[in-house]
C-alpha cells in the first residue's frame, strides 16, 4: 500500500479527495474480481465481491457529497495516480473456484490494510481537521472488519466449499 502524497501536507480538501479515490480503487478492483470471477447464481464469491464494490461505491460518493458541502466544485489537486493499493485487495488476490469465505477473507484483509494506512498516518498529520478526519476513516474501517467478521460468522456451513468449475463456462483469470 502506498500512495506518492506527503501526507503531513494534504489540506482537509486534498484528505477528502485522497480518500475517496481510496474507495474508487478499492471499488474499481472489486468490479474486476466479480467480472473475472462471475457468478453461480447464489450468493458466491463473485455475488460478495460485487457487493464489495457497491459499498465501496457507496462510501466513496458520501465523501464526495461531504467534499462538495465543504469546498463546493473546487478542481480537485488529486488523481488515482497519486496511490496504489491502499484499500484495494491485492491484485492476485481472486483465483477461479474460490469459495464465498476465501472471498470474505480477501475482503477482511482489505479492510485491515485500509486501517494501517489511516493507523500508520496519523503520527504525521499535523492538521487538526484532516487529523479528524483519518481518525473517522481510521474507525470505520474498525466498523467494517467487525462488520465482515460477523457477516462470515453467518455464512452457511458449505461456505467454504470451492466452486465448481465448468471450464468451458468459467472465465479465465
Amino acid at each position: 500500500m502506498s500512495t506518492r502524497l506527503d501526507l503531513s501536507e494534504l489540506s482537509l480538501m486534498d484528505a477528502l479527495d485522497l480518500a475517496k479515490l481510496i474507495e474508487l480503487e478499492a471499488c474499481h478492483r472489486y468490479q474486476m474480481f466479480a467480472s473475472q470471477i462471475g457468478r453461480s447464481g447464489g450468493y458466491d464469491a463473485g455475488a460478495f465481491f460485487a457487493s464489495m464494490a457497491e459499498n465501496e461505491a457507496k462510501h466513496g460518493q458520501e465523501l464526495e457529497a461531504r467534499r462538495k458541502t465543504l469546498f463546493g466544485d473546487a478542481p480537485a489537486r488529486l488523481t488515482l495516480d497519486d496511490l496504489y493499493d491502499v484499500e484495494a485487495p491485492d491484485m492476485g488476490a481472486p483465483r477461479r473456484g474460490m469459495s464465498t469465505l476465501q472471498a470474505f477473507e480477501v475482503g477482511l484483509a482489505a479492510e485491515k490494510k485500509a486501517f494501517d494506512f489511516y493507523d500508520m498516518a496519523l503520527p504525521g498529520i499535523t492538521d487538526p481537521d484532516v487529523r479528524k478526519l483519518f481518525t473517522e476513516l481510521r474507525d470505520e474501517e474498525t466498523e467494517h472488519v467487525e462488520m465482515l467478521r460477523e457477516a462470515m460468522s453467518r455464512l452457511p456451513s458449505d461456505a467454504n466449499a470451492e466452486a465448481e468449475l465448468d471450464l468451458d463456462e468459467a472465465p479465465y483469470l
